[in-house]
């Protein structure tokens, strides 16, 4: 057990980095000029690859959950081209607007996959020298 609780407490560790660098990078995006828009993603799927980690910690999960916070992600951007009242309504909230997102565009998808890239490596540096099932 003890185990199981050093790889939590790395990826707690992990994830209050990773919503720290999120956030700030949401207050300073617009302040440089090489910040833009869709780098946000990389730490958007790093955030979801830990969290779902956290649940879910085993050594096969360390290559599935990237793949899947992948597929998801990009259905999710595939969703923005849909405008129900409904999904009008959740994205009227500021954590609408960070989970489901609000304008689709094409340029997102290779920082998802630089993303999913990088959950993986950091999933990978969490594990390391552990031995999980």
């Amino acid at each position: 057990m003890p185990l199981l609780t050093n790889i939590r407490r790395r990826t707690i560790l992990s994830l209050a980095i990773i919503l720290s660098i999120g956030l700030l990078y949401s207050h300073y995006r617009n302040s440089t000029w090489w910040l833009n828009q869709e780098v946000g993603g990389i730490f958007y799927q790093i955030f979801w690859c830990l969290f779902a980690f956290l649940f879910i910690p085993n050594r096969s999960s360390v290559w599935q959950i990237p793949l899947w916070a992948l597929v998801i992600t990009c259905l999710l951007e595939f969703m923005q081209l849909w405008h129900p009242p409904f999904l009008n309504w959740v994205r009227s909230f500021w954590w609408g607007k960070m989970l489901i997102g609000t304008a689709f565009t094409w340029a997102d998808f290779p920082y998802y996959f630089i993303g999913s890239g990088l959950g993986w490596l950091w999933l990978r540096l969490i594990v390391r020298g552990a031995k999980l099932k």
